[in-house]
Formats: C-alpha cells, structure tokens, sequence
C-alpha cells in the first residue's frame, strides 16, 4: 500500500511537526511527510522541514484581503502537493467550513488539553486555576466548531501541586509527541474514522 502523503501546518517552531518528521522516517510508517506551509514567513519550523529535505511554502494570511482568499491559496498548495492528509501542529487560525469541508476525516489537530476540557487557548494556566488533577492532550479531527471534533487519541499527565504553566506544558507537550504520531498512524492506515 503506498505511503499516504501528508502536509503538516504551523505557525511557530513546529516541535509537533519534528515529531511527525521523525516517526515517518521509518519506511514501514503509513504516511510521509512532503510538504510543510505556514502562515507566517517567519515559522522556525520551516527551517527544521527544509533541513530534513521537505518542501516547505509560505501562505502568509497577511498577503490576502480575507479568510477565504487565504484559504483558497492553501487549498491550491495542498492540491498542487496532491496532499491525503493535512495535521495542524500549533497552527495559529482558525480554519472556515469551506476548507475543513473539504478535508473531512483527512485533517488532524493537536491540542494541549484533554478535550472537551480546556478548549482554546492558555490550556495550562486555566488546568492549574481550575484546580485539574489531570490535563494532557488530545488528537482530534478538525470539524467547524474549535476544539470539538471527534477525538483520535488521547494521553493524560498529573497536575503536580507545585506546577507552573510552563512545567505542565513541558509534560505535556512529551506526551503530544508520542500520541500524534500514532494518531497519524491510524488514520493512513485506515483504523481511525468517523
């Protein structure tokens, strides 16, 4: 069966995407990585791709009138990369219904938090406020709604009593380096569905 091909998106460092980078390197892994985009021409994830021989592109939402044009020219990168699956790794916009429809059940999401809990953003602050004896990470697929789609995998960590932010996320975010690559995994070979 021919490896799926898949294009990771950022907005930052990408550790997610080095995670991805490194599961696929091994050929028996179901999909490749052929493309990195971000929106940000500054992303220094894009250097890490380009340094394990991905195609890396730049769509900066800056460059475009709206969300739509945006979108329209990442759909063209993707189609012209004949992408199978997209995975957002720390991708910084919120995508339409007219892109997410037209990667229905092909588009992954990481996000730092045991979903439903914690959706959005300062995920490690708001655990540690709200008193969370557990917090982690979930893949989920990208459906309209942030945050909501159904969940792929999940893995969880303790909320020790004297974390911060920052020593939280440093446990989580291990966690998401071990749980996207198999969700990734089950997903290109089949396993994984709505």
């Amino acid at each position: 069966m021919p490896r799926k091909r898949v294009a990771i998106l950022i907005s930052g460092r990408g550790s997610n995407m080095a995670a991805l980078i490194e599961a696929a390197k091994d050929p028996a892994y179901p999909a490749e990585i052929v493309l990195v985009a971000s929106n940000r021409p500054d992303a220094g994830g894009l250097a890490t791709a380009s340094s394990a021989g991905i195609t890396t592109a730049v769509v900066d939402h800056k460059q475009f009138k709206d969300r739509e044009a945006f979108e329209r020219a990442l759909q063209d990168v993707l189609e012209t990369n004949r992408i199978d699956i997209v995975c957002l790794a720390g991708f910084m916009r919120l995508l339409t219904p007219w892109l997410i429809s037209r990667w229905d059940q092909r588009m992954i999401n990481i996000h730092p938090a045991l979903l439903p809990a914690f959706k959005g953003l300062d995920t490690h602050e708001r655990a540690i406020a709200a008193g969370a004896r557990e917090h982690g990470a979930t893949v989920h697929f990208v459906v309209p709604e942030m945050d909501s789609g159904p969940i792929i995998a999940q893995a969880s960590v303790p909320v020790l009593p004297n974390d911060t932010p920052d020593t939280l996320a440093k446990r989580v975010l291990a966690v998401e380096h071990w749980i996207y690559p198999q969700a990734l995994k089950a997903i290109a070979e089949g396993r994984a569905t709505v």
